[in-house]
């Protein structure tokens, strides 16, 4: 173990006194009802893939309120989660930055204060903002870090929201606590997803002079799957479950038991859908609101034998993104298949509303492409990584540090030592065969391969291991997680 000279710790600790000290903020002006922006509501769902939704072909899960919502929006079929997981997905929407940027490039890591996110710059152009559910950017630089998932959030940490409904992280959905803007503590009465959507409907309908922005960050459908209240429960549980063909034969009960919570889930969720949109159609906000529906990553649910999320398969990194904003889309339904990542959100939404997007913002404008879908080219594509692996995919456990990219067609990943992955999902759609370093597929390679590079050079980042990135942000080791399972070696 390393240790620090007296005069290092102090320079450090001064450092991150300095680091957490909160951002200036420049003075929030009125703006008069003529010239009134769009509202904003970003609904973001925890680790739902991109199959999971009737819109998107499958058959048993019950979603009837997001497919007519997809039928009136921009559905951006390949939108990915760079890196797929809680935190970094969280910090990367917020800010338009990658995540060894931003620095939360795993889960319970924390947001610096200075970072310039979405909500102040709504906030400085006269918008008010909230955010409600689960936040998990507030992380520390403890070893354990497990108590600050349920502290109260300071308000020099709220990153430019004003009213506030949140807690770090819980995923117990039934006795869910959270913090109001003085952290008077709180548990919501219900299902917590159930009473967040009743908090954002009061917070949205609210009678105001200026405009909004809304995160509405919900906890499930992410495990654990048998909590969902029991009338969702009860649909599933006698339902035959169709799995997908990647899913191993010694895995196949544990996936239908999952699945069935994971949908009674979805299920809730998507009546929440529907009661979010006939409140902005009841209070006449439909029209000039952008409303965004996504999920932080995806869930392998046994595919390719695996749980959770972090790796580079299509159930863990592909995500759902609907956009629908009538004044400025119209009504009727469109796809965009150039791949986004939620590095994306920021600029795009402030592009949309018609506010000027910060120099440190990474991410591409997608509202032209969103406006007015194109057909994807072979050089439309979006980075994934894993920058340092943990949890559940922690190196102990086969996890890896990687580097990829995916565009409407293929999938493309290296790791430290070189080529690992490539599938053509046009060809084999559930990712059954690794066809990397295969002679046929050698030019294909090469391309991507190109592809890869000028991503990474885009991004500046220089892929190197997972060590390098965690001294430098002064990230300790952790020798096991929250929930016992080692972090590494």
């Amino acid at each position: 173990m390393n240790h620090f000279t007296i005069g290092a710790a102090s320079a450090f600790l001064t450092g991150w006194m300095l680091w957490l000290s909160p951002a200036p903020i420049k003075p929030t002006t009125s703006v008069p009802a003529e010239n009134r922006k769009p509202n904003i509501v970003i609904v973001m769902a925890d680790q739902w893939r991109a199959e999971a939704f009737g819109y998107a072909g499958n058959r048993d899960v019950i979603t009837p309120n997001l497919d007519k919502l997809a039928g009136e929006s921009t559905n951006a079929r390949y939108c990915v989660a760079s890196v797929p997981v809680c935190s970094p997905s969280r910090a990367s929407l917020l800010t338009g930055q990658h995540a060894h940027t931003h620095g939360v490039f795993y889960n319970d890591r924390p947001l610096r204060s200075e970072a310039v996110t979405l909500a102040e710059v709504c906030q400085q152009n006269g918008y008010q903002t909230g955010f409600i559910g689960k936040w998990h950017i507030n992380g520390s630089l403890s070893k354990d870090y497990a108590p600050g998932r349920v502290a109260p959030i300071p308000a020099n940490r709220r990153q430019g929201f004003d009213y506030w409904r949140a807690l770090e992280c819980t995923h117990n959905y039934n006795d869910s606590p959270y913090y109001n803007e003085v952290n008077t503590r709180f548990v919501w009465q219900q299902y917590d997803a159930i009473s967040q959507t009743d908090s954002a409907i009061a917070f949205m309908t609210r009678k105001r002079n200026s405009p909004f922005l809304l995160v509405l960050a919900w906890g499930p459908p992410h495990d654990p799957y048998q909590t969902a209240p029991k009338e969702y429960r009860q649909k599933y549980a006698g339902k035959s479950i169709a799995l997908r063909p990647n899913v191993p034969a010694s895995d196949t009960t544990d996936a239908r038991r999952a699945l069935r919570g994971y949908y009674a889930h979805i299920n809730a969720l998507d009546d929440c859908i529907g009661r979010l949109q006939s409140a902005l159609t009841g209070a006449n906000l439909d029209d000039n609101t952008i409303f965004i529906f996504t999920s932080d990553h995806g869930d392998m649910l046994y595919s390719q034998g695996e749980i959770a999320k972090q790796k580079p398969w299509d159930e863990s990194i592909r995500i759902p993104f609907l956009v629908k904003y009538p004044a400025g889309l119209g009504r009727k339904g469109r796809t965009l298949d150039v791949p986004m990542t939620l590095t994306d959100v920021m600029p795009t939404v402030l592009s949309m509303s018609q506010q000027s997007i910060p120099t440190s913002v990474q991410g591409r404008d997608y509202a032209a492409l969103i406006r007015q879908p194109r057909a994807p080219r072979p050089d439309d594509a979006a980075l994934i990584a894993c920058i340092v692996p943990f949890h559940q995919w922690g190196y102990g456990k086969g996890g890896r540090e990687y580097r990829g990219v995916r565009t409407s067609r293929y999938t493309y990943v290296r790791d430290l030592k070189g080529p690992w992955l490539l599938y053509d999902n046009a060809q084999d759609p559930h990712q059954l065969t690794n066809v990397v370093n295969q002679a046929n597929m050698a030019q294909t390679q090469r391309q991507l391969e190109a592809v890869l590079t000028r991503k990474l050079q885009d991004a500046n980042d220089s892929f190197l291991p997972g060590n390098v990135y965690m001294e430098k942000w002064h990230y300790p080791w952790a020798t096991v997680d929250s929930v016992g399972n080692p972090y590494y070696r």
